[in-house]
């Protein structure tokens, strides 16, 4: 038998279905647009612990962010923590806010969330004024939102003031940690909380905080309120951020420390905000 031969039409319809089934193939290799469009976007969190705590407090919401393909940064403050061993008289605002701002310039941080608990209220806002343009979203979690000039003593509610009083009257160099009851921190995490907490540095509340307006340049800007903990002056905060339409606000049926108390919610509402 002779060679078989394949017209011309024949020729060119293999070739037509020849290269339709290298582009099914081709779309089966490789992610659809849509599919591609649908991966969740993966974010940077820079969670910022609050006075007498340590980054180990956000471990619960870290563990949340990082098993859904975030990075997250849970930096110890200087004197605090497991650092608790550097405490040193000399540790004041400007160190916590360099503590923050480092952690930018050496891990090479971008587009950014920066987010502080409570006190570290003021070490964002300090530290926003070198790292701005590197920061996506700014949140409060139940924080302080200090102005130019101000300083923790002016600002801190009794038996805080009385606190710093008697630290500067014996010229320590720290003050004691209160209860993780005063926090209206659930009571099963209580005695991990009172064990956890080491005496927070006396200068950081002496020290005037240097602001220019960096914060109010983030274009994302979030206030957490913990309703379950009591402060007037957070009430304040809150009721400022709801009147400014550059801010986004958030209630949360939580004691004052919601890493702790509520950290799933808190999660969804960081990755919401970024």
């Amino acid at each position: 038998m002779g060679e078989r031969r394949t017209s011309t039409r024949s020729r060119r319809e293999i070739l037509k279905f020849g290269a339709i089934g290298a582009v099914v193939g081709a779309a089966f290799d490789r992610p659809s647009a849509l599919a591609q469009s649908s991966t969740p976007a993966r974010h940077t969190f820079v969670l910022v612990h609050g006075a007498w705590h340590g980054g180990w407090c956000w471990r619960r919401v870290a563990d949340i962010l990082e098993a859904r393909g975030h990075k997250v940064y849970t930096p110890t403050l200087t004197g605090l923590g497991e650092r608790s061993h550097l405490m040193t008289s000399s540790i004041n605002l400007d160190t916590h806010i360099a503590d923050i701002v480092n952690v930018f310039k050496w891990e090479d941080l971008d587009h950014a969330v920066l987010c502080g608990h409570s006190y570290a209220g003021w070490v964002i806002s300090g530290a926003i004024e070198h790292v701005q343009p590197k920061v996506s979203s700014l949140v409060f979690l139940d924080a302080f939102v200090p102005e130019d000039g101000q300083t923790g003593k002016d600002l801190a509610p009794e038996p805080q003031h009385s606190a710093i009083e008697e630290a500067i009257r014996k010229r320590a160099m720290s003050r004691p940690a209160p209860t993780a009851e005063s926090f209206q921190v659930n009571p099963q995490d209580r005695a991990w909380i009172d064990d956890k907490m080491t005496p927070q540095p006396l200068g950081v509340a002496l020290q005037k905080i240097k602001l220019t307006g960096a914060r109010d340049r983030v274009s994302k800007r979030t206030y957490i309120r913990a309703m379950n903990y009591p402060s007037p002056r957070f009430d304040g905060y809150l009721a400022r951020a709801k009147a400014n339409p550059g801010w986004r606000t958030y209630e949360v049926p939580s004691g004052h420390d919601v890493m702790v108390d509520m950290p799933e919610r808190l999660a969804q509402i960081l990755v919401d905000v970024a």
